[in-house]
C-alpha cells in the first residue's frame, strides 16, 4: 500500500524575503487597513502587487482562501501565498490552524515540496508563540492529507514528501516556535495516522486486524502496554454486550486494552484516566439492516476507537506525568444466522440486563461493557467518544460534537480543550428524565428510547454503567467525516478527538507546547 505524505516540519532563522522556497505564506486579516511590517517589505520588492490585488478586491482575505503571487529577482521564494485570515476580532488558534492547512493543501495541488510560513507574525502578541506553532504544525498535517493508499495508478502523480518550515529573523522567537512544533508535530502525525486508519474499509481492518495494530504500536511506543481479550476470553469475563453485537460477523470481536504507565513517579498522585472509544469496523445495522445508501461510510463507525488508539500514541511520545487506559472494544456488526435479534436480552459485564429493541443501536451495547470495565478498574475520570447516533447529526449537524456527562467541572475541561483545539462540542443533558425512557419491562434496560432526543437518551444509556465516576461521553456522528473536500480537509476521516483528548490530557498534566 502507498504511503501518505511525508512531512518534514521544522524552524529555520531567516530573513523572510530572503528564504529560498517554493511557497512563502504570510497571514491578511480581512479588515487590515494597513499592511504590517513584514508584508509591506515584501509588497515593495514585489513592487506594489500585494497593495493592487487588495485595492481590486480581487483577494477580501476570508478564512480559508487565499491568493498567489509569483516571486521576481527581489525575492527568494517563487510563490507567495496570501493566506486568508478573517476578521481580527474574530481570530483564535484555530484561525491559525486553519490557515495553516489551506496553505499545505495548496502545495500540495501546486507540487510545492519547500513551503515556508510566517503566519505567527500577523497576530503579534496575540497568543504565546509555543501556541501557534504547535496549531501551525497540526494544520500542516491537516492540510497536506490524502487518502491514496490504494490509488495504483494515477495521471499527474502527487507529491511523496513536503519540506515544511516555521521562519522568523528573531532567534529569540525561533527558541519559542521550537517548544510549538515539537508537540504539534507529534499530535498532527498521529491525527493522519488515525485518519489513515479510519480510512481503511473493512475487508482490511476488522476486529483482530485493529488488535494486532494495537499490539504493534506498544510494542514498540515506550510507556505503553497492551492486553487483548479474544472472544473466548470476553465470555470467559461475561461481556455480553460485545459478544452479542460481534455474534453475526466470522471477524469475532476484541477487546483491546492499552496501559501507558509514565516514568515519572509523581503521576501516582494524578487521576487515573479511562478513554473509551467505540470501534465497530463495519456497522450494517445487523438484522435491523440499514439502507443501501451511504452504508459504505459504516467502515467510519471505527472512529471513535480509533482516535482512542490515536491519543494513547501521543501521551506515551509526549511522555505525559498521567495514568491513562485507553478501552477499545470492537465488533463487526453483520446479519447472519447466528446474529443477535430484536427481542433478545442480553446480560452485559456489568449484570444488567439489556433488552435489545433494534440491532443497530449496537453502539451502547459494545460502550456499556467497556464502561463498567473502566469503573472495576477504579478509574477517576471517564470519557468516550463515539459515533454514536445519527440523531445528534440531526440536533447539531456536521460541525459539532454533542457532549455529555455527570460532571459539570469535567464538560468544561472538555469545552476548554474543544476550543483550544478547534474541535468543536456543544454541552447536551443525559438526566434522569432520558433514562427513564430506556427502562424495560422486561429487563433492566432497553436499548432505543422513543424517536426524539435520541442522542440524549444513548447518552444517558451509558450513564446507568458509570455509576458515581466522573464521566462524559463525546458523540462524534456528524463531524467524524468530510463528506466532500473543503478549505482546510481532504475528504474522508477527519480524525476528530485526536486533538480534542490530546489537548484536555495536556492540560491536566499541566503540559506546555
Amino acid at each position: 500500500m502507498k504511503e501518505i505524505i511525508d512531512i518534514e516540519l521544522t524552524t529555520h532563522r531567516i530573513e523572510p524575503s530572503k528564504c529560498k522556497t517554493d511557497m512563502l505564506v504570510v497571514g491578511l486579516f480581512s479588515d487590515t487597513t494597513r499592511l504590517d511590517k513584514l508584508t509591506e517589505n515584501l509588497d515593495r520588492k514585489l513592487d506594489g502587487a500585494i497593495e493592487r490585488l487588495l485595492k481590486l478586491g480581487d483577494f477580501k482575505a476570508k478564512l480559508g482562501t487565499h491568493a498567489i503571487i509569483y516571486g521576481n529577482e527581489k525575492i527568494a521564494a517563487k510563490r507567495l501565498l496570501l493566506a486568508g485570515l478573517g476578521e481580527r476580532k474574530k481570530a483564535t488558534l484555530d484561525t491559525v490552524r486553519r490557515a495553516a492547512a489551506n496553505a499545505a493543501m495548496t502545495a500540495v495541488e501546486k507540487k510545492a515540496g519547500v513551503i515556508s510560513l510566517v503566519l505567527h507574525n500577523a497576530f503579534g502578541q496575540r497568543f504565546e508563540l509555543a501556541a501557534m506553532a504547535g496549531a501551525i504544525a497540526e494544520g500542516v498535517y491537516f492540510g497536506s492529507y490524502c487518502y491514496d493508499e490504494f490509488v495504483t495508478e494515477s495521471e499527474n502523480g502527487r507529491l511523496e514528501s513536503i519540506k515544511a518550515e516555521i521562519i522568523d529573523f528573531d532567534s529569540v522567537k525561533i527558541k519559542k516556535l521550537n517548544k510549538g512544533v515539537l508537540s504539534g508535530t507529534i499530535v498532527g502525525k498521529t491525527q493522519s495516522y488515525a485518519r489513515t486508519l479510519a480510512n481503511r474499509p473493512a475487508n482490511v481492518i476488522g476486529p483482530p486486524q485493529l488488535a494486532n495494530i494495537a499490539r504493534e504500536l506498544a510494542r514498540r511506543t515506550k510507556g505503553l502496554g497492551c492486553t487483548i481479550f479474544d472472544d473466548k476470553q470476553l465470555a470467559a469475563k461475561g461481556m455480553g454486550g460485545l459478544l452479542a453485537v460481534g455474534s453475526g460477523s466470522q471477524n469475532k470481536p476484541r477487546f483491546i486494552i492499552l496501559k501507558y504507565s509514565p516514568a515519572n513517579k509523581a503521576a501516582t498522585r494524578q487521576p487515573k484516566i479511562a478513554l473509551v472509544g467505540k470501534a465497530i469496523t463495519f456497522d450494517s445495522g445487523g438484522l435491523s439492516i440499514k439502507p443501501a445508501k451511504t452504508m459504505d461510510h459504516m467502515k467510519f463507525d471505527k472512529t471513535g476507537g480509533i482516535a482512542v488508539l490515536a491519543v494513547m500514541r501521543v501521551v506515551a511520545e509526549l511522555q505525559l506525568p498521567l495514568n491513562v487506559l485507553g478501552l477499545i472494544p470492537s465488533a463487526e456488526n453483520l446479519p447472519s444466522g447466528t446474529s443477535y435479534r430484536p427481542g433478545d436480552i442480553i446480560t452485559t459485564f456489568s449484570g444488567k440486563t439489556v433488552e435489545v429493541l433494534n440491532t443497530d443501536a449496537e453502539g451502547r451495547m459494545i460502550l456499556c461493557d467497556a464502561l463498567a470495565y473502566a469503573v472495576k478498574q477504579k478509574c477517576d475520570i471517564i470519557i468516550d467518544i463515539a459515533t454514536l447516533t445519527g440523531a445528534c447529526m440531526v440536533a447539531l449537524g456536521r460541525n459539532k460534537a454533542g457532549l455529555f456527562g455527570n460532571d459539570d467541572k469535567l464538560i468544561k475541561q472538555l469545552q476548554r480543550a474543544a476550543e483550544g483545539s478547534g474541535e468543536h462540542v456543544w454541552a447536551m443533558p443525559s438526566g434522569d428524565e432520558y433514562a427513564d425512557e430506556m427502562k424495560s419491562k422486561v429487563a433492566d434496560l432497553k436499548n432505543i428510547g422513543s424517536k426524539w432526543g435520541g442522542a440524549c437518551t444513548a447518552a444517558s444509556f451509558l450513564r446507568q454503567f458509570v455509576g458515581q465516576t466522573k464521566w462524559a461521553h463525546l458523540d462524534i456522528a456528524g463531524v467524524d467525516v468530510f463528506e466532500k473536500p473543503n478549505d482546510f480537509a481532504a475528504q474522508g476521516s477527519s480524525g476528530f478527538g485526536v486533538r480534542l483528548l490530546t489537548n484536555y490530557l495536556m492540560s491536566l498534566a499541566g503540559h506546555k507546547s
